[in-house]
């Protein structure tokens, strides 16, 4: 049978930063509010040795408070399941999601790459994740092909008969690619991230499910050059969230 509406498989996940109010100062000058009154950004910048000592105090005594005065916003595409993840926290988030209420969503679909590891062993609670055979990729690639295709085809099918969007789209995959603004504070993020990557420097280790792992890996990296100072301690002290 012919592929009357093309479909496209993805492995990766698009993470950007569309815009932050975010760097270390800002850290500081809410901490020294408590002792000092308001404070100039220009001179909390002309003392770096102090803003990485007081960040680091901060960081290793849990004062989280002066970490939560910052702003960033993410652009994120992933599949439907890690924004059901993602929608875990909510303490210091907002988020924006594409809706297939009101767009026609796009024909993209999430396939595991050639290195995502394909097999559970072990019990809940007590199991790891090991790489699949070359014919276990083989079918969950085939498999999961034909389960895009068949349900973006009845999807269009509907479409096409005046079925209300809405309607339609419950027939689409958790696999099926959405977009979304994510906006958080440092303090929401390194929660997230103590919790959705893995780390050597982690304190308390974490399991997260792979592909909510690679959203988090690609903001972490953009978080960190915008607050270096903050980032370094987050890591210095066991990567917990304040």
């Amino acid at each position: 049978m012919p592929e009357l509406y093309p479909i496209t498989l993805r492995d990766d996940v698009t993470v950007k930063l569309v815009k932050h109010v975010a760097e270390d100062a800002d850290v500081v000058q809410a901490a020294r509010v408590s002792t000092g009154g308001e404070m100039n950004l220009g001179e909390i910048l002309k003392e770096p040795k102090r803003t990485e000592g007081l960040i680091n105090y901060l960081m290793r005594d849990r004062h989280g408070s002066p970490f939560e005065h910052n702003s960033m916003t993410f652009f994120i595409e992933a599949p439907i399941f890690v924004f059901r993840e993602f929608m875990r926290h909510r303490v210091g988030w907002s988020y924006n999601e594409e809706s297939g209420r009101y767009k026609e969503l796009e024909p993209e679909f999430y396939v595991p790459s050639a290195d995502r590891k394909l097999v559970q062993e072990g019990k809940p609670g007590r199991y790891e994740f090991v790489k699949g055979s070359e014919s276990q990729h083989r079918a969950a690639h085939g498999h999961m092909w034909h389960a895009y295709d068949e349900a973006w085809e009845r999807y269009q099918e509907m479409l096409a008969a005046g079925i209300a969007r809405e309607v339609a789209r419950a027939v689409l995959p958790v696999g099926t690619y959405s977009s979304m603004y994510a906006t958080c504070n440092a303090r929401s993020l390194m929660h997230f991230l103590g919790l959705r990557t893995t780390h050597p420097d982690a304190k308390v280790p974490s399991f997260p499910q792979r592909e909510i792992e690679m959203v988090g890996e690609q903001m972490e990296a953009l978080w960190a050059t915008k607050m270096p100072i903050t980032y370094a301690a987050f890591n210095a002290h066991g990567r917990v969230a304040p």
